[in-house]
């Protein structure tokens, strides 16, 4: 095994597989994919169709063609969206939607003023404590209760439960930042999840408001373009990327989703442009697919699996690229103790060239959109860069605070990597 490595190391010594970056047409792009007109390429303002479309045009100007009759695989889902910007004032505080508060995905409308009710925790654990709380009125109350106790919450009894939807209103304290994601279903009472440290002392009362509308039917596009191998023809390496993000709540609020994941998307365009030059002709067949609605739950992967446009088991091995804006930690690679050979070649590349500072693996996991195709058995690595910012399913995901610390270094071990999968 060892000469085996050590050959293929020299035979890349040899070719050169590295290519220079183009980094200002990489920043160029996240900053395109994350600006306020793609609205957090989510469900409302036609985030996520606009993103189709110009992923659209940017596959046909690097002269992928449509794997079929069109670059778009269209599908359809049910999703709850916010879409008013929320308001909320507490006592005579107004509070700052997206910054201060935002309401949860699944939350339903409502509007008004409700009194504070604070949830003690203790109500969780004591009895008594519990029958005295829950024998309060909750018609016309805001319920106040800390993020840390809203499991519990959620293992209170139906009839304590349905006790709680009497409220107008609830409110969760969240004691670190704010977290949202997306929502099929819209829940029975209107939710507003708020930073602890802009919840004021002594809250009394509040006056909110909240928009939603569940769309039956949303309309979502994967898009996908490929490169004809010159030897082999009929069989794939897959380069894959999600291009939705969270949308927004209302004109106010969105979501940039920067790292998460205009950076990916970045670089399934990037290795586009690389394999459509003449000179880096692939001998296998490439694919490359920007789904939509992996934040909705893998969609659009699951409905790509479900609805193959090439056979799945034609496909050589699969990348999945999400969150690729740092690396100053390293690199992940889910299932790399799954596909124990080709991690230990893709660690032989990094240590050769000293691309990253470690590659980091774990083995199978439903994160993203490789999931759907190892389910299937089609090999798969998914990749994503350790360390640098935090921000994360958060209005502060934006381009301009996203390092790109390594994301020429990963590129290249990409490339490498794909050059002895051929």
């Amino acid at each position: 095994m060892k000469q085996f490595y050590t050959c293929l190391l020299f035979i890349l010594a040899l070719t050169g597989a590295a290519a220079a970056q183009d980094m200002p047409r990489v920043r160029q792009t996240i900053d395109t994919l994350a600006s306020p007109y793609f609205h957090g390429r989510g469900y409302i303002l036609d985030g996520d169709a606009k993103a189709a479309n110009y992923i659209r045009d940017r596959f046909k100007q690097t002269g992928l063609q449509p794997l079929g009759n069109s670059y778009f695989q269209p599908f359809s889902f049910q999703v709850n969206r916010i879409t008013e910007t929320p308001q909320l004032q507490v006592n005579s505080n107004t509070l700052e939607p997206g910054a201060d508060f935002v309401a949860r995905a699944s939350s339903p409308s409502g509007a008004g003023k409700a009194t504070v009710l604070m949830l003690d925790s203790l109500i969780l654990t004591d009895a008594a404590a519990a029958q005295k709380f829950f024998s309060k009125r909750f018609k016309g109350k805001a319920i106040v209760y800390r993020q840390q106790d809203a499991k519990l919450v959620n293992q209170l009894s139906q009839p304590q439960q349905l006790k709680l939807q009497q409220a107008r209103v609830h409110i969760i304290l969240q004691p670190k930042g704010l977290l949202t994601a997306v929502a099929r279903q819209a829940d029975a009472v209107p939710v507003l999840e708020v930073l602890a440290a802009a919840w004021p002392a002594g809250a009394k009362s509040i006056k909110y408001s909240i928009k939603n509308s569940l769309n039956q039917k949303h309309e979502a596009r994967n898009v996908i373009g490929y490169i004809e191998g010159s030897t082999k023809p009929d069989s794939f390496l897959v380069f894959t990327a999600h291009y939705d993000h969270l949308g927004g709540q209302g004109k106010r609020v969105y979501f940039p989703g920067a790292n998460d994941n205009a950076s990916g998307t970045a670089m399934l365009l990037e290795l586009a442009d690389y394999y459509s030059k003449p000179e880096n002709k692939p001998r296998y067949s490439i694919i490359f697919i920007a789904f939509a609605a992996e934040e909705a739950g893998l969609l659009g992967s699951l409905h790509y699996v479900q609805n193959p446009l090439s056979p799945l088991a034609d496909i050589r091995f699969l990348v999945n690229l999400d969150l690729l804006g740092t690396g100053s930690e390293g690199l992940m690679v889910v299932n790399g103790q799954v596909h124990e050979q080709e991690f230990a070649l893709l660690n032989a590349i990094n240590k050769e060239h000293n691309y990253l500072p470690q590659l980091k693996r774990r083995g199978k996991a439903a994160n993203s959109d490789h999931y759907p195709f190892s389910e299937q058995g089609v090999p798969a690595f998914f990749f994503y860069t350790l360390g640098g910012t935090t921000a994360y399913h958060n209005t502060h995901d934006y381009a301009s605070q996203l390092p790109l610390t390594k994301f020429a270094e990963v590129y290249n071990l990409i490339l490498n990597f794909a050059a002895h999968l051929q």
